[in-house]
């Protein structure tokens, strides 16, 4: 095929030299291009085609949208209450089930400050009731403003007992670790919750005392009347 398609293109050339101004033959010009100017391959481009083996490494993990799907984890939040009394640390929760705690600090920062709840007197002593800050925390100490002596507490712990206390004074909270102590959470105790139970106690005493003399002095009226009765017959 090549040496005929060169003997039509030295047969071209000699005609060429010998009636440069003639024209061509329309079949004969339309094989010389082809000839000089191949079709191209269903590929874009002659010769030996492109070497597609390097791709098939994709075809499994590229998914249609080219994206790789990534395996997604169920996050379990740990059953962890900061109100909650004797509840388990969160950390310890959290290495025993694999569960998440919310955003604790750590043990070589101090720790942040308990929340006081309330103050109030239960008719034995002062009951102070708190919740945990998001911090990891040995104990708890409670204090009293004028006092000395603290109530020291673990850290499972969310409410303490003041015993002694007539006076008003401001009652705070702490948060301690290895760290150090926390600031304080303070609330002001005022004794006067005191004196309500008793004096419930002292009105439905003498209530009772009256509600019995009267129905004694019925009874004796009573009494008095029938005896009246019998010696009149």
């Amino acid at each position: 095929m090549r040496r005929k398609l060169t003997q039509i293109q030295m047969k071209i050339t000699s005609n060429r030299m010998t009636n440069p101004t003639g024209d061509l033959p329309l079949p004969l010009l339309i094989i010389c291009l082809v000839s000089i100017n191949p079709l191209p391959t269903a590929s874009g481009v002659t010769g030996k085609p492109p070497d597609l083996s390097e791709y098939d490494v994709y075809e499994d993990t590229v998914t249609p949208s080219g994206l790789v799907p990534v395996s997604q984890q169920v996050i379990q939040r740990c059953d962890y209450d900061p109100c909650r009394e004797d509840q388990t640390p969160c950390l310890t929760l959290s290495a025993a089930t694999g569960c998440s705690c919310p955003g604790f600090t750590l043990d070589s920062d101090i720790p942040e400050a308990p929340k006081l709840k309330s103050v109030s007197y239960n008719g034995s002593g002062v009951v102070v009731r708190w919740c945990a800050p998001y911090s990891q925390v040995t104990t708890y100490v409670v204090a009293v403003e004028g006092r000395e002596d603290e109530l020291v507490l673990e850290e499972t712990r969310r409410s303490g007992i003041v015993q002694d206390m007539d006076h008003r004074a401001k009652v705070c909270v702490f948060a301690v670790n290895s760290a150090g102590k926390s600031d304080g959470s303070c609330m002001m105790y005022r004794p006067v919750d005191n004196w309500l139970p008793l004096t419930s106690g002292l009105i439905g005493g003498a209530v009772g005392l009256l509600l019995l003399l009267l129905l004694v002095g019925l009874l004796w009226r009573r009494r008095r009347q029938k005896d009246m009765e019998t010696r009149n017959v």
